[in-house]
């Protein structure tokens, strides 16, 4: 699950990167605004890769899509691409948990083949 969430991570920091360039365009929002939220959305998602698989990591994840969806109040491209992302984050998560199980089922059917083999 930890590498298929962090790479849907580590593209959304991308993706925040680039609407913050774009809502920088918007002469509502001053320079330093637009980027430190997106400093600090992208530094979420970086630290986030490495929190994925603790308690509650998966939940900030969720956090995270809906405050890129919500972003796109300010770029309108990002509620597309915010449902784009909360889709591969669902992807990620359960397809991550489905295969963490079948590696756990295959490490406990070759455990005893290999005490056998001793």
């Amino acid at each position: 699950m930890r590498t298929l969430c962090s790479s849907t991570l580590i593209g959304e920091v991308f993706v925040i990167g680039f609407a913050g360039l774009v809502a920088m365009k918007d002469p509502d929002l001053s320079m330093s605004t637009v980027w430190t939220v997106s400093g600090i959305a992208m530094f979420l998602c970086v630290v986030l890769c490495g929190m994925v698989t603790r308690p509650g990591g998966v939940a900030l994840g969720w956090a995270l899509q809906i405050a890129l969806i919500a972003s796109g109040l300010v770029v309108p491209t990002m509620f597309f691409l915010g449902v784009l992302f909360a889709a591969l984050w669902w992807a990620s998560v359960h397809y991550g948990r489905k295969i963490d199980e079948a590696k756990a089922r295959f490490a406990a059917q070759a455990e005893p083949s290999a005490a056998d083999a001793a």
